[in-house]
C-alpha cells in the first residue's frame, strides 16, 4: 500500500493499527475499544494488544469490550458480564477462569472466590 493511499485500500488488521495509532498518537487517559482484536490475523491482534498494555502501562484506563475470552483476560485488570442487560460484579482478573467468565455470559449461577469471599452471580 502507497504512503497516501486511501484507508479504505488498508487490510484490516493495518485500518486498526492505523485506528489505534491515532488514538494512541494523542496520549490518551481512557480508550474505549470495543472487539480490538475481531478479524486480525495473530501477529496483528498481538501488535494491537501491546500497543494496549503499553498505553495502560503509560497511565490510560481501558474500557474493553470483547467476546473474545482470551483477550479479556490477557488484557483487563477487571472483567464484568453483562447478561440481559444486567451488569455482572466485577472481578479480578486473577480470580476468575474461562469457565467460570462463560457460565456468567450464559446467566448460570456461579459461585467464585474472590478475595476470600464468595461471589456469586444473578441469573435473572
Amino acid at each position: 500500500v502507497k504512503k497516501h493511499a486511501p484507508v479504505r485500500l488498508l487490510s484490516g488488521g493495518n485500518m486498526q493499527k492505523l485506528i489505534l495509532g491515532r488514538v494512541l498518537s494523542g496520549n490518551p487517559q481512557l480508550i474505549l475499544a470495543n472487539q480490538p482484536g475481531r478479524g486480525l490475523d495473530v501477529g496483528a491482534a498481538a501488535y494491537v494488544h501491546e500497543q494496549l498494555l503499553a498505553a495502560r502501562e503509560n497511565g490510560a484506563a481501558i474500557l474493553l469490550i470483547s467476546e473474545d475470552l482470551e483477550e479479556l483476560l490477557q488484557i483487563a485488570d477487571r472483567i464484568a458480564v453483562i447478561h440481559r442487560g444486567r451488569l455482572s460484579e466485577s472481578y479480578p482478573r486473577e480470580s476468575i477462569s474461562i469457565s467460570q467468565l462463560g457460565l456468567l455470559m450464559t446467566g448460570q449461577q456461579k459461585k467464585s472466590i474472590t478475595n476470600n469471599h464468595a461471589i456469586e452471580a444473578d441469573a435473572s
